[in-house]
């Protein structure tokens, strides 16, 4: 696992913003995907619903020194040109696209944005993971990341750490990584925090087995933590991710089956 692993934290709250920026975290932004997305995941718990507006995007690309400014646009759609166009004017210089079925979506969306602004597919349906050599294919991207929410509902999974254990997941890195881009996938919580329903250690180890070089930081992540603790915390997680990448295959592999007996109970429990 390369160095550059990229961390992604989706706040326009001015404090949290100047904090990662300072803690070294590589993308910050907002999030303004409502299309469809209150009902596909209105019942889970750790869904992340959007408060953002695009205009939001101006603080935040005011206050960021090193950061690069980051939109989770919604689905393509008729009024997905005039998201683009906006997010770019207000600084944009990452576009992800959510909740795709197919490559004419994010050939289309490649197409609008035409080279502006890095553009990141966020595979979430499983349309689309049966597509993803095509997608992987297509000129323009850079990196894919796999959403799991929407994933594991499109799959009829009980919990979205499921995915994550299954060989679908391992077909869909080797066939980004064997495209020369960048694959990541999911949120990423605090190494130590024990309150979550599958403990974020055990997570962390499925980014070195899947070669996954990026994440959001979860919403837990910040739970808890005072601006200037934020530093730290990422610190702890980078040294983690590194630690799990120096690992064998074959230790690898166990977590993975321990993800696999872990996720059903956990979110029974809930």
């Amino acid at each position: 696992m390369p160095d550059s692993f990229i961390l992604t934290a989706i706040t326009a709250d001015p404090e949290i913003v100047r904090a990662a920026d300072r803690a070294g975290v590589d993308r910050i932004g907002i999030d303004i995907e409502r299309i469809g997305k209150q009902s596909r995941q209105g019942h889970l718990r750790e869904a992340r619903f959007a408060a953002h507006q695009l205009e939001d995007l101006a603080q935040v690309t005011a206050t960021l020194k090193h950061a690069r400014v980051f939109a989770r646009l919604n689905p393509f759609y008729d009024q997905s040109r005039h998201e683009i166009e906006t997010a770019l004017a207000l600084g944009a210089q990452v576009l992800m696209l959510p909740y795709f079925q197919g490559p004419a979506e994010v050939a289309a969306f490649l197409d609008i944005v035409a080279g502006r602004a890095a553009v990141v597919p966020l595979l979430e349906t499983a349309a689309a993971a049966r597509r993803v050599q095509e997608i992987a294919a297509l000129a323009g991207l850079q990196e894919i990341m796999v959403g799991l929410n929407d994933l594991s509902l499109s799959l009829g999974l009980s919990s979205p750490f499921e995915a994550v254990a299954l060989p679908l997941m391992t077909r869909i890195a080797q066939c980004v990584r064997g495209a020369g881009l960048r694959f990541g996938f999911g949120g990423l919580a605090r190494v130590t925090d024990a309150s979550l329903p599958v403990h974020p250690d055990l997570v962390c180890a499925q980014y070195a087995r899947l070669g996954a070089t990026s994440a959001w930081l979860a919403r837990s992540f910040y739970r808890g933590l005072r601006p200037e603790q934020i530093a730290p915390a990422v610190d702890a997680l980078r040294d983690r991710l590194r630690e799990w990448s120096g690992q064998p295959a074959a230790v690898l592999e166990e977590q993975r089956d321990l993800l696999a007996q872990a996720v059903q109970p956990a979110f029974d429990r809930l």
